[in-house]
């Protein structure tokens, strides 16, 4: 049974080119997931994609304390540049534990906690994300081979552990302020992000 229900696609004109917005329900929690797409994606033997977990605080507030909005941004600028591809924005924020959660762990990350610490201290996982719906909403489009977007190789293993081909991980450093090195180091050394050591020498001088 399907796990998902595709609802309709308009235009979305956006800064970089005139994307296609596709729209799905999840049957089990009513959730709405969204797959932004660009040219033909059959013509193409591996697709340039980003697979993205909502932040709103970052997608659409202007966070400082993450690098979500400006990995977005960069993917949406890769794709229009190369002519072709596609993000799933997948709507699991503050990865998998929700929005109010996310709140409440940035307030302990205020109080010095990393945000892995934060989460756990919370009662969650450090990532609690599932990206089982990729491997229907990517045979809606006709596509199984990637070259995604991404520092985290736990994602690409998460993809291909559902039968996805990842052919290629394309490196997506971008967004990073003093507000966010301390977040983005805790990445790198405990959730595995890639990320250049060089990139983050001033994190003790960042803000938590």
């Amino acid at each position: 049974m399907d796990k998902l229900k595709f609802i309709d696609a308009c235009e979305l004109p956006t800064p970089w080119a005139n994307f296609s917005l596709h729209a799905f329900l999840e049957h089990a929690t009513g959730k709405e997931h969204l797959v932004l797409t660009l040219g033909e994606l059959t013509n193409y033997s591996s697709v340039l994609a980003r697979v993205h977990s909502e932040c709103l605080t970052g997608d659409a507030l202007f966070s400082q304390r993450c690098d979500c909005g400006a990995q977005l941004e960069k993917a949406m600028q890769n794709i229009a540049k190369h002519g072709c591809g596609m993000v799933l924005y997948l709507r699991q924020e503050g990865r998998g534990i929700g929005l109010l959660n996310k709140i409440q762990a940035y307030h302990l990350q205020d109080k010095g906690a990393d945000t892995v610490a934060a989460n756990q201290a919370l009662g969650f996982a450090a990532d609690l994300r599932d990206y089982t719906l990729c491997k229907e909403l990517l045979a809606h489009f006709q596509v199984s081979n990637l070259r995604l977007m991404t520092n985290n190789p736990a994602k690409v293993k998460a993809l291909q552990n559902l039968g996805i081909i990842v052919s290629e991980r394309i490196p997506l450093i971008t967004g990073l302020t003093p507000h966010n090195l301390h977040y983005l180091g805790t990445k790198a050394k405990k959730l595995g992000h890639v990320i250049p050591k060089h990139l983050l020498s001033n994190q003790k001088n960042a803000v938590c």
